[in-house]
C-alpha cells in the first residue's frame, strides 16, 4: 500500500535478478467412464489433455493480465503436464524466467486454468467433476551474483 492506505504494485526495481521458478499441482476427480472417454478420444471437444495443457500454458502466459497486481513477466519456459490415473487427471506445472519477481501465481494459474478447461470439457458427460489440492509444490528464488 502506499502511504494514503491505497493499493500499489510493488516496484521491483532495486531487487537483484535472478533465476525464478515454480512448480504448482492440482488434481481434478473424474468417473472412469469420463477416464474411458478421454483416453479413447471419444469426448465430442476433441483431444482432451493437448487442450487443457494449452491453456494452462496460455493462463500462465496472461496472468498478469487477470490476477490485480501481478508484474507482467518474460517467462523463459512454461511447462503443463496432465497425468492420467483411474480416478482423475493430475496437472502440474514449472514456470522459468530470469528476472526480479517470483512465478508461484503464475505456476498457480497455469495449473487453475488447465483444470478448469478439463472441468469445462466434461462436466456434461461427467455429471459432478470436483477440483482439488492446488497447491505452489516448489519455488526457486536464484539471485544473480
Amino acid at each position: 500500500m502506499d502511504e494514503r492506505g491505497k493499493i500499489s504494485r510493488m516496484d521491483t526495481t532495486g531487487k537483484p535478478a535472478g533465476l525464478k521458478e515454480a512448480e504448482a499441482s492440482g488434481f481434478i476427480h473424474l468417473k472412469p467412464e469420463t477416464i474411458r472417454m478421454i483416453k479413447e478420444n471419444e469426448l465430442e471437444k476433441g483431444e482432451v489433455i493437448t487442450m487443457a495443457e494449452m491453456a494452462g500454458m496460455q493462463a500462465a502466459k496472461n496472468t498478469s493480465n487477470i490476477v490485480p497486481l501481478v508484474p507482467q513477466v518474460a517467462l523463459s519456459g512454461v511447462e503443463v503436464k496432465a497425468y492420467v490415473f483411474p480416478n482423475g487427471i493430475e496437472v502440474k506445472s514449472v514456470i522459468r524466467s530470469v528476472g526480479h519477481t517470483g512465478l508461484e501465481t503464475e505456476a498457480l494459474s497455469a495449473v487453475s486454468i488447465a483444470l478448469l478447461t478439463l472441468f469445462e470439457i466434461c462436466k456434461n458427460v461427467d455429471g459432478a467433476p470436483v477440483i482439488s489440492d492446488i497447491k505452489l509444490t516448489r519455488k526457486i528464488h536464484e539471485t544473480e551474483s
